[in-house]
């Protein structure tokens, strides 16, 4: 080998580096030969993308960043952006090492050119998630709530502020909710000439917790006091018949209900409610409206209203006019859980009796199937992770958990809550019979399906399967991954998704921080998006984003440089809440300004351990790994 052209002392590190990249290269064409097979079952239009993506995980089966350094001093690419084309970097790189040592470049290999695989991507986002608007290349989701089944004009705004992409969780309503949004979607589903596309869940297997004993119907009347004791609010209280409460711009009133439907309307402002309430205090209230088909009052002291206490107003006649409080919903119990106290989760899902700090605490466990397969050792989260500890006891009907990691103040364990086995092999399949049913829903309304609790290969292809006999096979299959399993497995869930046209994946960060560590959830979500950029795939960021300001109408700081760092990816998924026109506007805004700042990343390329498994890294690696060390 000639060094004619090479700067003047490099000769010896630049044959060392021509040594590197070619190995390198070699072991990305032997990843690409032992997976044939898999690259071949994948969609036509995806066959690139599939090479690509072998190419990919195996060039970061090895730690590569000393050769980055080397080829950085030397002036080139340092392969830190070849997600997107990852052959024809190396190929690039290696072309102006040799012709810097005087020898003829290496005849090109056929492979996704360096202009392309980002216009692929770009592609596919656009084919599953639908064109960008104009102004951002991110797209929105959002979450309908329930009460969009029912409210015309709700989804309308929705779109009007920004919203590319509604989702439907079928976790929550039924098919009748379900086909009223998608009829409002349908007839308002325009703007700016773009087409708003429907994503709709499905639930998956279900890891909560079992029912608690409710407790009393009571409902308590508290006026706002300062720090001095004194009224700052009044307790603003809604007694009617009906179940829905005014619409006052964001108010929050104490729903009383009454048994006479004509009580409410028979009051006027300035009336007096007196009453008896539940610990036998005498109380009064007084009428400041009369609307539709209720009345408010407002509430000076604290009142503990029960099921039957009379309202006792003067009528018309100078007669008491008295009606009984209707039936109230029962107060929601919860576990009372400290430091050091155990959890028992059990089979039964009879409703529990909550319990206090300092006992242990029975609660029912949805999924009968982690009483076979968790172990002891292994961790438990609940409740969002906001407790958990390791496993002490198993056997048939109970798993017995010591809280470790909770906050130092105790925290409340309620019914319904997710529990989270992040060290346990639960071999469960991700389409439940519930998912069977609505699935002929959502084949026949959604543009996408969001595949939940995926963990495996084989969850990809019953869902694959059950689209093929419903003639869906067009339908968009996005993969949740929001489990340590699935992360670890991605490449091969990838290849496997990738057999159908549409392809997207969803980074569910509430359950996949829990299960991964909220510590090392940066990491994992950024991983992730490496990996969907090499097989062109585009990404949704989805869970807590804005969250904060969907629920108060304020954004925390911390969110806004979450949403800030979201624009990376090809959609932005919004959560439920009051303020979620708000939230929509303020994501819109900063996706926007963000636009013309960002465009995925420069990485540095440790070696990644997240998909040892994976049979991609082959003895193919060991060409590189002798070089990089």
């Amino acid at each position: 080998m000639t060094t004619q052209g090479c700067p003047s002392g490099q000769p010896a590190v630049l044959r060392d580096v021509i040594v590197e990249v070619t190995a390198l290269r070699d072991a990305l064409l032997a990843a690409e030969v032992e997976w044939a097979d898999e690259i071949a079952m994948v969609h036509l239009s995806h066959r690139l993308s599939a090479t690509n993506l072998v190419h990919y995980v195996q060039m970061r089966s090895n730690d590569i960043r000393a050769l980055q350094t080397k080829l950085g001093l030397l002036g080139l690419s340092s392969l830190g952006r070849a997600e997107p084309y990852v052959m024809a970097t190396v190929e690039a790189v290696l072309a102006a090492l040799v012709g810097s040592a005087g020898e003829p470049a290496p005849i090109r290999m056929a492979s996704i050119a360096l202009d392309e695989g980002h216009e692929l991507l770009i592609r596919n986002a656009d084919t599953l998630l639908g064109p960008a608007p104009e102004q951002r290349t991110t797209r929105i989701m959002v979450t309908l709530p329930s009460n969009a089944a029912h409210d015309d004009t709700q989804i309308g705004s929705f779109i009007n502020r920004g919203m590319d992409i509604a989702r439907i969780n079928c976790a929550h309503d039924d098919t009748d909710a379900w086909g009223n949004m998608v009829e409002s979607l349908r007839a308002d589903a325009h703007h700016d000439g773009r087409r708003c596309r429907i994503a709709m869940d499905l639930g998956g297997p279900k890891l909560r917790t079992g029912p608690l004993l409710p407790g009393s119907r009571v409902v308590r009347v508290r006026p706002r006091r300062d720090d001095l004791g004194r009224v700052v609010y009044p307790a603003r209280v809604w007694l009617s018949h009906a179940d829905t409460p005014p619409n006052d711009g964001g108010v929050a009133y104490v729903h009383i209900p009454v048994d006479d439907a004509g009580w409410a309307q028979r009051r006027r402002p300035g009336d007096r409610i007196d009453l008896r309430d539940g610990r036998g205090s005498r109380r009064h209230w007084i009428v400041t409206a009369v609307v539709d088909s209720g009345c408010i009052a407002v509430a000076q002291k604290t009142s503990y209203v029960v099921t039957g206490t009379e309202l006792s107003c003067r009528g018309d006649n100078d007669q008491r006019d008295v009606v009984a409080v209707g039936k109230l919903a029962e107060v929601e119990q919860s576990h009372r859980v400290q430091h050091g106290d155990r959890v028992v989760l059990t089979r039964s899902l009879e409703p529990a009796l909550a319990t206090p700090a300092g006992t242990d605490h029975y609660i029912g466990c949805s999924l009968s199937a982690a009483f076979e397969q968790a172990r002891p050792g292994e961790r438990v989260w609940l409740d969002d992770g906001k407790m958990g500890g390791p496993i002490e006891v198993v056997n048939a009907d109970e798993i017995a958990v010591r809280i470790t990691d909770i906050d130092p103040a105790g925290a409340k364990l309620k019914a319904g809550k997710g529990i989270n086995l992040p060290d346990t092999d639960l071999r469960l399949d991700a389409l439940t019979p519930k998912d069977l049913d609505d699935l002929a829903f959502v084949a026949r309304h959604a543009d996408m399906v969001n595949l939940s609790f995926v963990r495996r290969t084989e969850d990809i292809e019953q869902l694959q399967d059950e689209l093929r006999r419903l003639d869906a096979t067009g339908l968009g299959i996005v993969l949740k991954i929001e489990n340590v399993t699935a992360f670890g497995n991605l490449p091969e869930l990838l290849l496997t998704a990738m057999r159908s046209p549409l392809v997207g994946v969803m980074i569910a960060r509430g359950d996949l921080a829990v299960e991964v560590g909220f510590e090392r959830l940066a990491e994992v979500q950024e991983e992730i998006m490496w990996a969907c950029e090499a097989a062109h795939v585009p990404v949704i960021w989805a869970t807590q984003v804005l969250d904060t300001m969907a629920r108060t109408g304020r954004p925390s700081r911390a969110e806004v440089t979450d949403a800030a760092m979201s624009e990376r990816a090809e959609c932005v998924m919004l959560n439920k809440g009051p303020y979620i026109v708000e939230a929509i506007d303020t994501l819109d805004s900063i996706l926007t300004r963000m636009n013309d700042h960002q465009d995925k990343k420069r990485s540095l390329m440790r070696q990644l351990n997240a998909w040892s498994s994976a049979r991609l890294l082959t003895d193919a690696g060991s060409a590189t790994s002798t070089h990089t060390q």
